[in-house]
């Protein structure tokens, strides 16, 4: 027999009744019934229950066992009583009588808790990961994870993609977020950068005539944590192709994913349709570039009914340039309880308030009620309600000023409004394109004119596009939004040296800097680039949505915590006075 197992603590059933067995695994939990020890036994595949009685001549030995302790375990398989069959697991119609047992680690007092579904502080669970990965629902997590992976990489080969891997040590590159600096031993005081993502290589590889590249690639980028977002390093599915428009890039990732959504959703409905949207319209409608559409909300303009109307707050509002005032539709929201609930909530948020007008069934007719109404009169709340397509019962809330002001609460509050009134769609996923991005923006104060996005996406239009207006000029780029969170950002690549230039010089970067800065890519295009165009998934994030957790570090075996430290690994560490004179470095104390 094996050294520690003859099956796992899945594998057992009735058919194994009367074999002798050997099975090893982490005690689950000890359950003492009129003296005999019945043993819940664990390992990565499932659960088996053993037991053993006073007569036993291991029984002393299995009275010492405590929860987590690793044992092994030899003994007998017999069927449970019909009574007592646990059609829960798989191993339910059995148990085994323990002949043997031999602890192969035990366990001091724990931390936490594996058993059960006890919270625990994020520190303690991230200390101690090793125990919460223990956790059931962390195994079918991970597992899960596993099993995505795997099955992208097979959809992608099934493609026609092929999987190269690029470097992991390399030259910084401007991605949107800081680099994690190497210090190089080689070549004192200067330094390599840990990828923020493989862009320039992949595109490297499409000059090189490889046509069809992916990659479950490791990038790292020192940001700021959020819940959906790892403050160092994550993977996503990166992919690049040659000869091909924005729309062929969207004909590639969309079966991919809809496919792992089908295989790995739990049965939510996976929407077939994803609309494209452009920036401007998503930032309108819905206050966001990553819309959550199973929310039914849009967003609308209707300044022309507040403008010279007896609302002074928004009629002087709109005498400034650039202001507006939009509003968001709550069907079924009328009532002063649910308005005044969400004004509160825009004033958590930081605004003053959040205006709103309900409508109301009278008995004689309806009414539009609220502060807003009898600002404004009658006819200006009627054509609202009609803009709206508002009926008896539902509600609107109202936002002004400047749209960027603004937009990012409305998306919020119309998150919460499609919540509260369970307008959102649970249990479905809901995906669509956001497309025609601005390539520039210009800082209000400064006046200085610099690239909102991507600096590498083919102007919509080519070099023409670029002599006119900067804030006019938009980009083939794209980014796939499903459920509130951004899953997927690519573009057609700029692949042209004049074009690249020229796109650079606007944002204040000369033909010198961006060759000293890129270069490796800039000199590759000079030697016949073909057209190309790709875009990158998250997988932690892809991953995030189909375990349905709210939280990235769920899906992530070893993740940092807020403060982007490893509390089990003790990382960032200081280092030793060797290492630093090796490098060339010294340390200057922060006061």
């Amino acid at each position: 027999m094996h050294a520690y197992r003859s099956h796992s603590c899945a594998a057992l059933t009735a058919d194994n009744v009367g074999e002798k067995v050997r099975l090893s695994g982490w005690v689950h939990r000890v359950r003492d019934h009129g003296g005999v020890l019945f043993i819940d036994l664990r390992d990565h595949y499932g659960m088996t229950q053993v037991l053993c009685d006073p007569d036993s001549a291991v029984f002393a030995e299995v009275e010492k066992v405590r929860a987590e302790w690793c044992i092994r375990v030899d003994g007998e398989v017999k069927a449970r009583d019909a009574s007592l069959v646990n059609a829960k697991i798989p191993t339910g119609a059995i148990e085994v009588y323990v002949r043997d047992i031999e602890v192969l680690g035990a366990a001091a007092e724990l931390p936490l808790q594996v058993f059960g579904d006890q919270e625990y502080p994020e520190e303690t669970r991230l200390r101690y990961r090793y125990l919460d990965l223990r956790r059931e629902k962390m195994q079918a997590n991970m597992a899960l994870r596993s099993d995505v992976v795997s099955s992208i990489r097979r959809r992608m080969w099934d493609s026609g993609f092929r999987e190269y891997q690029t470097p992991i040590i390399t030259a910084s590159s401007p991605e949107g977020a800081r680099d994690f600096l190497v210090p190089s031993r080689l070549h004192p005081g200067k330094f390599y950068a840990l990828p923020q993502a493989p862009q320039q290589f992949k595109q490297l590889l499409m000059v090189s005539g490889f046509d069809k590249y992916f990659q479950i690639a490791p990038c790292f980028r020192d940001e700021d944590p959020r819940a959906d977002r790892s403050p160092t390093d994550f993977y996503q599915l990166d992919l690049e192709m040659s000869f091909v428009e924005q729309q062929d890039v969207f004909d590639t990732i969309q079966p991919v994913l809809t496919g792992i959504f089908e295989e790995f959703g739990g049965g939510k409905s996976v929407d077939q349709d994803w609309p494209q949207i452009s920036y401007k319209d998503a930032a309108l409608w819905y206050g966001s570039d990553k819309p959550d559409l199973r929310n039914p909300i849009k967003m609308q303009v209707v300044s022309e009914h507040f403008a010279g109307s007896g609302f002074a707050i928004f009629a002087k509002l709109l005498e400034q340039e650039g202001t507006e005032i939009r509003a968001i539709p709550a069907p079924s929201g009328g009532s002063r309880k649910f308005c005044d609930r969400m004004n509160a909530f825009a004033q958590k948020e930081g605004l003053p308030g959040m205006g709103y007008i309900f409508w109301r069934d009278q008995g004689n007719g309806m009414e539009a009620a609220g502060p807003l109404a009898k600002n404004i009169g009658p006819e200006r709340t009627e054509a609202i309600r009609q803009q709206l397509g508002l009926e008896v019962g539902d509600a609107a809330f109202f936002l002004g000023g400047k749209p960027k002001t603004f937009e990012t609460i409305a998306g919020k509050a119309r998150n919460v409004i499609g919540s509260e009134l369970g307008l959102t769609d649970e249990n479905r996923f809901a995906f669509a394109w956001i497309v025609d991005f601005p390539i520039y923006e210009k800082d209000e104060e400064t006046g200085k004119v610099d690239f909102e996005h991507n600096p590498f996406s083919m102007p919509q239009g080519g070099m023409a596009a670029l002599e006119g207006d900067p804030l006019d000029v938009l980009g083939y780029q794209y980014d796939l939004a499903c459920n509130g969170y951004e899953l997927v950002s690519g573009a057609i690549r700029n692949h042209k040296p004049e074009i690249m230039f020229k796109a650079f010089e606007i944002a204040g970067y000369g033909e010198d800097e961006v060759r000293k800065r890129f270069g490796g890519m800039v000199n590759a295009f000079q030697y016949g680039a073909p057209p190309h165009g790709g875009c990158a998934a998250g997988i932690d994030r892809i991953v995030m949505l189909l375990a349905d957790e709210n939280n990235i570090r769920e899906v992530i075996l070893f993740p940092m915590n807020q403060r982007a430290e490893d509390l089990m690994m003790a990382a960032p560490s200081d280092p030793t006075s060797d290492q630093l004179m090796e490098l060339g470095l010294r340390v200057i104390p922060q006061d």
